[in-house]
């Protein structure tokens, strides 16, 4: 029988208040992802996933490392930052970890941005029959739109939880952009 799993991605101490990657209002999706934990809990046919930036200290993408570097140091391996926020109840069956490669960046729950690594998120789900993810976090300008197209490329079935989303915002619209984005490849906005 068909599974489902819920992904629910970077709920991470430094992209919530007081991080170093601070995502604007990130707290106030913890009621919902609270909610939809415990609601796959009870549920024999479904999986949690939560997935983790892990950056080394020495990633590419931190502005300290590279004049190319577009974000501030964040999440780096073994630090309180790139923990799972503590507001956060449940457990999940998996984590998965992305970002490790100090080249290359990855936004995704599946593949880094140059698409030449995997994360093992598609052979974990494929090996327990799931065909549907319900898929929230942060931020959905980046990391949660990118999971959701590479999931919907893969082949999956996949619902945003909208509510359970905080974006970065660079421009202000970033967010409802990228909602349509994901929406046209295919996803349906719940």
């Amino acid at each position: 029988m068909p599974k489902k799993a819920l992904i629910v991605v970077d709920v991470q101490n430094d992209f919530c208040a007081g991080g170093s990657l601070a995502v604007p209002d990130a707290e106030a999706i913890l009621p919902v992802v609270n909610r939809e934990i415990e609601r796959f809990r009870k549920d024999l046919d479904a999986y949690v996933v939560f997935t983790k930036d892990w950056h080394p200290a020495a990633h590419s993408s931190f502005t300290t490392n590279s004049p190319e570097g577009i974000w501030p140091p964040h999440c780096v391996q073994g630090t309180v930052g790139a923990e799972i926020h503590p507001g956060v109840i449940g457990e999940a069956d998996v984590v998965i970890l992305k970002g490790e490669h100090p080249e290359v960046d990855s936004y995704s729950a599946f593949f880094d941005n140059n698409k030449a690594w995997k994360t093992g998120l598609d052979e974990w789900l494929r090996s327990r029959q799931v065909e549907t993810l319900y898929v929230l976090g942060l931020a959905t300008d980046y990391c949660v739109k990118f999971t959701v197209l590479d999931a919907l490329s893969l082949g999956y079935d996949v619902r945003l939880i909208a509510d359970g989303c905080r974006g970065v915002n660079v421009r202000p619209s970033d967010s409802a952009d990228a909602i349509r984005e994901m929406k046209a490849a295919g996803a349906v906005i719940a």
